[in-house]
C-alpha cells in the first residue's frame, strides 16, 4: 500500500486522504482564542493508572511540550472502566485549552461499540489533537504450532477444535484483534481470555493455548527465550522493534490493529489553541531522543495533524462497531 510519509509510524495515506472531509468537519472548534494562550498551567489527564504504558508515554512527553509552551503541565492520573473515566473528564472540562487528556483505542474507538452506557460521545464531545503513539500486536504461536501464517490458518480451518487463541481479557484492544482475526480469516479459533497480555503470552509458551494475540512487550522477552514463534504483526508495516516478522496483511488478510494513545480536548476548545497543542506535541514527539525513549518503552511514535487523526478515529469507531456486530463480543 502507497503510504505518505510524515514521521516514523505516521497514519496510512487512506487515513490522510479521509482528513480532508474530516476537516471540513471539525469536532467542534471555535476561532476565538485569548492571546495570551497559555496563561497557567495545563492539566493533562492520563486515563491510565501509574508506571504503564500510556503513563510513561506521557511522563517523558511533558517536559518537551512545557518547554515549548512555556507553561508547567500538570499531569493527572484518572485511571477505570476501560479509561472512560479519565475521557469522560476532559469531554466534561471547560473548553478553554487547559484541560487535555491522553485516550486509547479503547476509550476512543472500542468501548462506544461495546459498552451500552458511554458517559460521552467521542464525536460530540472531543476534539482530536494528535496521535501520539501506538504497536501492533503480535500473534504467537506455542512451540508445537509448525509453519506460516497461511499453514496455521489451513490448519484451523481444517481441525478447528485443535486450537485456542489466548488474549489479554473480554473487552480489550487485543480481544477484537482477535475477533477481527477470525472475521476476516474465516476462522472460528475459540477465544480464551486471560488476565492481561503477559498470563495470554506465557500461556502459549508453555502449551495451554496454541494462539495468542499479545502486545510487544510481552511478546519479546518469550521470543527471545525462543519460548513461542512470532507468526505476524497486526500493522500494515512491519513493526521496527521485530523487523523480521512479517504482517498479516503480507499474508493476504484485511487486518490492522494498532494499541495507540491520542490526545483529546473538550469540544468547541478553540481551533487556534488546538493547532498550538498539536505543534507542541507532534514537535515534541518528532524529537529524536523522544523517538528513541518511546521506542524503548515498545511503543512507535505517531505525530499527525488534528484532522488526520479525526479521520483515523472515524475508521476506527466504523471497523470496531463492526467487529463487535458481527462477533457478539461482549466485556467482562
Amino acid at each position: 500500500m502507497t503510504e505518505q510519509r510524515m514521521c516514523p509510524g505516521a497514519l496510512p495515506r487512506r487515513t490522510l486522504l479521509a482528513a480532508a472531509a474530516a476537516a471540513a468537519a471539525p469536532f467542534g472548534a471555535s476561532a476565538q482564542v485569548p492571546q495570551d494562550w497559555p496563561a497557567r498551567p495545563i492539566r493533562f489527564v492520563i486515563s491510565f493508572p501509574p508506571g504503564g504504558s500510556a503513563d510513561l508515554v506521557a511522563r517523558v512527553l511533558a517536559p518537551r511540550v512545557e518547554a515549548r509552551l512555556r507553561q508547567p503541565i500538570v499531569l493527572d492520573n484518572r485511571p477505570g472502566a476501560g479509561g472512560n473515566i479519565g475521557v469522560d473528564l476532559v469531554a466534561k472540562a471547560a473548553p478553554d485549552g487547559y484541560t487535555i487528556g491522553l485516550g486509547a483505542a479503547g476509550a476512543l474507538a472500542i468501548n462506544p461499540s461495546l459498552q451500552p452506557n458511554m458517559p460521552y460521545d467521542v464525536l460530540r464531545d472531543l476534539v482530536p489533537i494528535t496521535m501520539l503513539a501506538g504497536t501492533p500486536f503480535v500473534l504467537l504461536a506455542s512451540g508445537a504450532v509448525q509453519g506460516s501464517v497461511a499453514d496455521v490458518l489451513a490448519a484451523v480451518r481444517a481441525r478447528p477444535e485443535g486450537f485456542s487463541l489466548g488474549h489479554g481479557g473480554n473487552g480489550t484492544a487485543m480481544h477484537l484483534t482477535a475477533e477481527l482475526l477470525n472475521l476476516r480469516a474465516g476462522t472460528r479459533i475459540q477465544l480464551v481470555p486471560y488476565r492481561g497480555s503477559g498470563p495470554a503470552g506465557v500461556a502459549t509458551a508453555t502449551g495451554e493455548v496454541q494462539l495468542s494475540i499479545v502486545d510487544p512487550p510481552s511478546a519479546l522477552p518469550l521470543m527471545q527465550d525462543r519460548r513461542v514463534r512470532a507468526l505476524a504483526v497486526t500493522s500494515l508495516e512491519r513493526e521496527p522493534s521485530m523487523r523480521e516478522v512479517p504482517t498479516l496483511a503480507e499474508a493476504g488478510l484485511a487486518v490492522e490493529s494498532l494499541g495507540w494513545f491520542g490526545l483529546v480536548a473538550p469540544a468547541r476548545t478553540p481551533e487556534p489553541i488546538v493547532a498550538r497543542l498539536n505543534e507542541a506535541f507532534t514537535g515534541a514527539l518528532r524529537e529524536p531522543e523522544v523517538v528513541e525513549r518511546l521506542r524503548s518503552l515498545g511503543t512507535e511514535p505517531r505525530p499527525t495533524t488534528s484532522a488526520a487523526f479525526a479521520a483515523y478515529l472515524r475508521e476506527e469507531l466504523t471497523k470496531w462497531a463492526e467487529v463487535v456486530r458481527v462477533s457478539g463480543a461482549r466485556p467482562d
